[in-house]
């Protein structure tokens, strides 16, 4: 649905003073350029790992301006809500600092220019439980300037939804279900003495060469957490089933590889790697000798990630075919439009929107982006729980013809009304009136004419008054 939603206007009156005392207040009009509000529904689907395995349903409202002097900015405002119960779903358990992205594209073309225009925010979440819900930001912005007159068409295109998990650790203990013993090789001991720092004071231990025990994480790394022993063996470390690095550890050796004297010191980092794709991964221990080797626990790390994970991304789509805009771009100087939002100075894309590399930068006399497109991800913009601009991202390349004429996209839904504020010059539409203008008018004058009737009357009998005290002096 198209809304035209009409700008402020501006009542000023003229006063003006006239024989007898009578005032006239004459009213003055002035109008801002008009904005159009677009109501649409998307639809979001994600992987199974994502934030919507299930459809989400969004109701989406595009603001713009249709009518713009040379130099005000073309801000195209994206307010993003929840339409019915449907929401998109946390993919774990993470501590305040996770962000959901949004990112709205927008096609343009014109006899100035012929691109997309990405209009990008995000919102910071607390604290989210494993399957509960995800809070939206509630306006997305992106914004170009213009410096050419010309004619411009919109059409809202693909929204994407990006989760960023925030950084983290997470112990967990060796008798946590998602742990994987192999068969009867290793036993549990439990109540273990309080000097031996054992992680809850357990430990699974084994001394069979050859067992195994597998560990499930989601993260960008993880540790293996030991009892440092003069008595421990050699283990090897594989990652989804290739070697770690490094490849094996040995728990009776210090880091410089000499040989300790230590017994059962629990809590002890013996092995770590990082730098993993944020993803689910699987960790495999096998012991290589028939010494003793104990599991205490292993740590989950997730890294700062400076690009949202693409599994986790939803894309959206309108459930009917948008209608263009028309945005018709004219003379003048553009100083009384409004400023774009400011970006942060470190901002991006998120992953799944279309990748800005390919753009150049437009020429002299073509719309040119209000901000500047930046590698990375919004989740290196100052971590604060709240809605707003990103960055603007300019796809395309701004494309000026030899003419003015407009060139159009081949598609009946282009919307073929101007938008005018209403009284204007050469609009066809009856001015706006106030109730008390024909009235006040109408009595004013006649009582300027009254006034002026009577007061013509007395001045003719003063000068006949007058002109007998003449003849009687003389």
């Amino acid at each position: 649905m198209v809304r035209w939603r009409a700008g402020r206007r501006t009542l000023a009156a003229a006063v003006v003073s006239v024989a007898g005392g009578v005032l006239l207040a004459l009213p003055l009009t002035s109008a801002r350029a008009e904005a159009v509000e677009i109501d649409l529904n998307y639809t979001c689907v994600s992987g199974p790992q994502g934030v919507a395995p299930t459809p989400v349903n969004l109701k989406v409202t595009l603001t713009l301006q249709t009518a713009l002097a040379v130099g005000q900015p073309l801000d195209v405002r994206w307010g993003v809500a929840y339409r019915d119960g449907t929401r998109f779903l946390s993919p774990g358990l993470f501590q305040p600092g996770a962000r959901l992205s949004a990112t709205g594209v927008s096609g343009i073309s014109g006899d100035l220019w012929n691109g997309e225009l990405n209009s990008l925010g995000y919102k910071d979440q607390a604290l989210l439980q494993n399957g509960g819900p995800i809070e939206l930001p509630e306006l997305i912005s992106g914004a170009v300037s213009t410096t050419q007159a010309g004619t411009l068409e919109l059409v809202p295109k693909k929204l994407f939804i990006d989760f960023t998990p925030p950084a983290s650790e997470t112990v967990v203990n060796d008798d946590d279900p998602s742990i994987g013993y192999v068969g009867s090789d290793w036993a549990d001991y439990n109540d273990r003495a309080p000097q031996f720092k054992d992680i809850h004071e357990d430990v699974h231990a084994s001394e069979v060469s050859g067992a195994e025990v597998s560990f499930p994480f989601t993260g960008t790394g993880v540790d293996f957490i030991t009892e440092q022993d003069y008595r421990a063996g050699q283990v090897q470390f594989a990652i989804d089933g290739k070697p770690g690095i490094p490849a094996t550890a040995d728990a009776s050796k210090d880091e410089n590889g000499n040989p300790v004297v230590v017994a059962n010191q629990g809590n002890h980092t013996l092995w770590g790697m990082r730098g993993l794709p944020y993803k689910q991964h699987t960790l495999t221990v096998k012991k290589l000798d028939a010494k003793w080797a104990m599991v205490d626990g292993f740590r989950v790390v997730t890294e700062q990630i400076m690009t949202p994970p693409k599994q986790l991304q939803a894309v959206c789509t309108p459930t009917k075919k948008p209608t263009a805009v028309r945005v018709t771009i004219g003379g003048g100087d553009g100083g009384g439009g409004t400023t774009p939002p400011t970006s942060p100075s470190s901002s991006g894309s998120p992953s799944g929107s279309p990748d800005p590399s390919g753009s150049t930068p437009p020429p002299s006399g073509s719309p040119s982006p209000s901000g500047s497109a930046a590698s990375g991800s919004p989740s290196s913009t100052p971590s604060q729980s709240q809605s707003q601009v990103v960055a603007v991202v300019v796809q395309g390349s701004p494309t000026p013809t030899a003419t003015t004429t407009v060139t159009l996209t081949a598609t009946p839904t282009v919307a073929q009304v101007r938008v005018t504020p209403k009284g204007g010059a050469q609009t066809g539409e009856e001015p706006v009136r106030t109730s008390a203008s024909g009235p006040l008018l109408v009595g004013s004058g006649g009582v300027m004419l009254v006034i002026g009737v009577f007061s013509g009357v007395a001045l003719l009998r003063r000068r006949a008054a007058h002109s007998g005290d003449r003849n009687l002096t003389v």
